[in-house]
């Protein structure tokens, strides 16, 4: 016992050390918030206890030294009075708040028996200032680049009044702007099937192609539709060009099978060449297995028909007129079914040929079922190139 309890204040002081000078490495170096953070961990419990004084005093320096480079900065960056830098001002002063709330929980500190002191200026007044500027600022930064016909200006016109509204909610008219910086840089798809087979399609098929509730997309800034809209001028368009359906004709395999085994049956008396019963040592009528064969004729059936859609996933750019991409896809489906029949002893049968029995024909899908069925495999590749394509580079 008092050996591992030797061993556990052995570990405990190695952890302790260690803390300490990863600390002290983090002051050095000047990363004093990291600093900061590694000793309000160690004095979240028994913050008065003898052995913490150093992370006191390292919580101290770290939190003065970190407040003073924000404040120098900040001086230094108002003197500059350039608006570009309003918000790192902004971000300097919730730095210097959100410091204050990280040490808060852990004081009153002592030291040595004397409780120190650490100040908490009020920087509410400050933050207020310096978020309406960089509000102010955006603002104006966001309504030059509403003015582009850019995608790209438009989507940072969105990105500028969306962190404006996260700053400070409902800022003049911020959400309309941010709604029409988005509605304007979002690049808007119309989707059409072409139907090229001069084969039949069911209509079903091409309503779930076209189904994009179903596709899970989440492209933000590219927004497909299935039926256009009169109200948008869209960007791009992509068809899916189904090029040709092959269906296979309607096929019955069969093989027969001859199946035999031999089991025991009873039993019988074992006789000799003049036909009489044998006997064993003791006298005793010699008793031998009666062994039989079972035969059974055992036919196994496959029916076969498979469906083939040929296609290409074809994006245009609207507004050049010119074809971007073509992206060629191939779905299959195939109908089987297995079954089989026997005539005979059953008992000649094995495992496999019981589970088999179990199955019946079935009558073949249409034509039609089977371009549908094929459509599942068709719309996977489909959402699979969706989701996957960035229209912009």
């Amino acid at each position: 016992m008092t050996s591992k309890l030797l061993y556990a204040v052995l570990i405990l002081l190695l952890m302790s050390c260690s803390g300490k000078k990863q600390i002290e490495k983090a002051l050095y170096s000047g990363n004093y918030n990291q600093a900061l953070q590694d000793a309000l961990r160690k004095l979240e419990n028994n913050k008065d206890n003898e052995r913490k004084q150093d992370f006191v005093v390292m919580l101290q320096t770290a939190y003065e030294k970190a407040n003073e480079r924000d404040l120098k900065n900040i001086k230094h960056l108002q003197k500059d009075a350039n608006p570009e830098q309003y918000k790192t001002i902004y971000d300097l002063y919730l730095n210097l708040e959100a410091r204050q709330n990280a040490v808060k929980p852990v004081v009153p500190l002592q030291l040595n028996g004397k409780t120190i002191v650490l100040e908490f200026p009020d920087y509410s007044d400050a933050i207020v200032s310096s978020r309406a500027d960089v509000s102010e600022h955006f603002y104006t930064k966001g309504l030059q680049l509403l003015k582009s016909n850019f995608k790209d200006d438009l989507k940072d016109a969105y990105n500028t009044f969306h962190y404006i509204d996260q700053i400070n909610p409902n800022y003049k008219n911020v959400r309309n702007l941010k709604q029409e910086a988005y509605h304007r840089g979002t690049d808007y798809v119309i989707v059409t099937i072409e139907n090229q087979t001069r084969q039949i399609i069911p209509r079903r098929l091409e309503d779930d192609l076209l189904n994009f509730d179903t596709y899970g997309l989440s492209q933000f800034w590219t927004v497909y539709h299935a039926n256009p809209d009169s109200d948008i001028d869209y960007d791009y368009a992509m068809a899916l060009q189904l090029k040709q359906i092959n269906i296979s004709p309607e096929r019955f395999h069969e093989k027969e099978f001859l199946r035999e085994k031999e089991f025991v049956d009873g039993w019988k008396y074992k006789l000799d060449r003049a036909g009489n019963v044998m006997k064993d040592s003791l006298g005793k009528d010699i008793k031998i297995d009666k062994i039989v064969t079972a035969r059974a004729g055992y036919i196994e059936y496959r029916q076969v028909k498979s469906t083939q859609v040929l296609a290409e996933v074809v994006y245009v750019d609207l507004k050049n007129n010119r074809t971007l991409d073509v992206f060629p896809i191939k779905s299959e489906f195939v109908f089987e079914n297995h079954y089989a029949i026997y005539k005979g002893d059953k008992r000649a049968l094995n495992q496999a040929d019981f589970d088999l029995l179990r199955f019946k024909p079935l009558l073949f899908p249409s034509d039609i079922e089977m371009v549908y069925d094929t459509g599942e495999d068709l719309k996977l590749q489909l959402k699979q190139i969706i989701n996957s394509y960035k229209i912009r580079n």
